[in-house]
């Protein structure tokens, strides 16, 4: 795959206090675009706030979705754009520096680093729909884990790495979440047919985050257990919220809070667990994006 063109990120250095944190310790990390520059580049912020700090400057190319690897050391994320000749999962170091590609990649979303830090799962298109793979770092062995129909997508790992999340999208555009446990594939839906469930993250404290889209018509935050037992809403704004990454001690959560359309900017939003304590954590006129809370 050709990097040619693509320019380096540039590095993560701690700044002075009321900077990023500059993406201190527990820094997030967040895809963002604006009407101005409409192509996305990474970004870091403190969770105390500040101003964030750019970690790529790549103006032919889209750097979206990132995941943190589990000693905190390097980024995954989404790459694409340049007339299609950079597609796929590329992994980083915070500093910029030990850019990959991750080999068969094309064409792939959602990657999500295993807690051990030796693989990755993400989403791959297969025919006409998408499925579940899993692969060691450098890509290989890719071991395709769902089978079924429908669009598997977001997979999220159990803390003792035996299990994956993710939400199956059918053709009559809803959404559940399933848990399939790695090593027999079994796998068990933890909510409802007929729902509007998406984006999983699963929590140290064995609780999973996920958006449902409710009768209000919105999408909020909903916890439940990871045997689907205790679901419960944990936002209620009249506007959108969605991708809920969980703070290292599963406390809080970091997440998009958008507005009734896609014209409205979108920012950064942390919560308690229990859904007190919302705070705004950038307040740009931008749209932020897939955030994820450094281990």
């Amino acid at each position: 795959m050709a990097v040619a063109a693509v320019a380096m990120a540039a590095p993560l250095t701690l700044g002075a206090a009321g900077d990023a944190g500059a993406a201190g310790d527990h820094a997030i990390v967040f895809a963002r675009y604006t009407s101005a520059a409409p192509v996305e580049d990474l970004y870091a912020i403190a969770p105390t706030g500040g101003t964030p700090v750019k970690l790529t400057h790549t103006p032919a190319v889209s750097d979206v979705m990132p995941s943190w690897s589990p000693d905190g050391k390097r980024i995954a994320f989404l790459r694409y754009g340049s007339g299609g000749a950079v597609d796929g999962i590329w992994t980083m170091k915070t500093s910029g520096a030990g850019l990959k590609a991750v080999p068969g990649t094309k064409g792939a979303s959602d990657p999500a680093w295993s807690p051990d830090g030796k693989r990755l799962a993400y989403a791959k298109p297969v025919g006409t729909q998408r499925e579940i793979y899993v692969a060691d770092i450098d890509g290989s062995p890719a071991t395709r884990v769902t089978h079924a129909a429908g669009d598997d997508l977001h997979p999220t790992w159990s803390p003792d790495g035996k299990y994956l999340a993710f939400n199956r999208a059918d053709a009559s555009g809803h959404s559940r979440l399933i848990r399939m446990r790695l090593s027999t594939l079994a796998q068990t839906a933890i909510t409802a047919s007929g729902s509007h469930d998406w984006a999983p993250d699963w929590s140290h404290g064995n609780r999973i985050a996920f958006s449902r889209v409710d009768s209000s018509g919105y999408a909020r935050l909903y916890l439940v257990r990871p045997d689907g037992t205790g679901p419960h809403r944990i936002t209620a704004a009249r506007l959108n919220d969605k991708n809920p990454s969980w703070s290292p001690d599963g406390t809080r959560l970091v997440f998009t809070r958008g507005g009734a359309d896609d014209a409205d900017p979108e920012h950064l939003f942390l919560v308690r667990a229990d859904g007190t304590g919302l705070t705004q954590l950038t307040k740009s006129d931008s749209h932020d994006l897939e955030a994820d809370w450094r281990p």
